[in-house]
């Protein structure tokens, strides 16, 4: 079955959110325009035949269209550009990435309350670019899924979020879990337990069916899910191939990835599918949430004295 090829061209933003794992060392970092190239042709060669496009910001580099138009002539069928939409509200900027062959755009909303997306993403004069670049994605009519963070102070807006993406017309949303990896690892404070953020996930979930809409939900075990598990979605699941300036790798071995079965994994109906639970999260809470929610103890405690939220 083909794969994904998934490049991270760089780490350089136009924002620079509270919970990025990308530090300020990492900013100046980007793949060379050769560099990409060279990485398509690979793709290709491997048999991948789908393409993603993150960073940081790929909408701020100027070879962007470049790159699309190169994917789509060595065949990707499906060229997805992940980004914060900003550059979308201005100019014909969202019509010529289409235009080069861009099929599929992930906007990170991160969270609609204009005061919280502020804050979070720490610019001002920001939060109606993000809105004006939405409304131009959904208007455009390609294939569009918005990007939820969900963490401590965003979590408990996630309902109320969905409605209103709904009424703007989208159609299809992932909930992230935010990570306390690499630079966010100093903010453990940002990422609640999953017992504490699941009464509004679960919330979310039941809205977004109202609707109509598809939604996912990513890094949540399905144990905790409970009847709402087939929202859960591994894309680690599938073949994909990461292309970052530094390293190439599979997703299923990132760092963001649910990668440890704790004792209480054993027997699961889920085992199978499961990717188990992220280090991060076991490090901060350990396993005790998962072990209560198959009827077992806790095998492990967090790996330091838990911070105060």
């Amino acid at each position: 079955m083909p794969g994904l090829l998934d490049m991270i061209l760089g780490y350089d933003c136009n924002l620079w959110c509270d919970y990025c794992t990308i530090g300020p060392e990492l900013r100046g970092r980007a793949m060379s325009t050769a560099h990409a190239l060279a990485s398509l042709r690979q793709g290709r060669a491997q048999g991948l035949d789908a393409l993603s496009l993150t960073g940081g910001e790929p909408t701020i580099r100027p070879d962007l269209l470049t790159i699309v138009r190169a994917g789509r002539t060595l065949g990707f069928v499906d060229i997805k550009v992940q980004s914060n939409g900003l550059m979308y509200a201005h100019g014909d900027n969202l019509a010529r990435l289409l235009a080069a062959g861009a099929t599929r755009l992930h906007v990170s909303v991160h969270t609609h309350r204009a005061d919280r997306y502020e804050q979070l993403v720490r610019r001002t004069g920001t939060y109606a670019a993000m809105v004006g670049g939405l409304q131009r994605a959904v208007e455009s009519g390609a294939a569009l899924v918005v990007d939820l963070i969900v963490k401590r102070d965003t979590m408990a807006d996630l309902p109320a979020a969905i409605e209103w993406l709904g009424e703007l017309g989208v159609r299809a949303v992932d909930l992230w879990y935010v990570s306390l990896t690499d630079a966010n690892a100093a903010h453990p404070e940002s990422l609640p337990r999953m017992t504490e953020a699941l009464p509004f996930v679960k919330e979310a979930l039941a809205r977004g069916r109202e609707q109509a809409m598809t939604l996912r939900s990513l890094h949540v075990p399905r144990c905790l899910l409970g009847e709402d598990h087939p929202h859960a979605w591994d894309p680690g699941a599938d073949e994909v191939v990461v292309v970052t300036p530094e390293a190439t790798f599979a997703l299923k071995d990132s760092r963001l990835a649910g990668r440890v079965k704790v004792p209480a994994c054993a027997g699961c109906p889920f085992e199978q599918v499961c990717p188990g639970v992220r280090p991060d999260y076991l490090a901060r809470f350990g396993d005790g949430e998962i072990a209560a929610a198959r009827g077992q103890a806790a095998s492990r405690g967090p790996t330091h004295l838990p911070i105060a939220p």
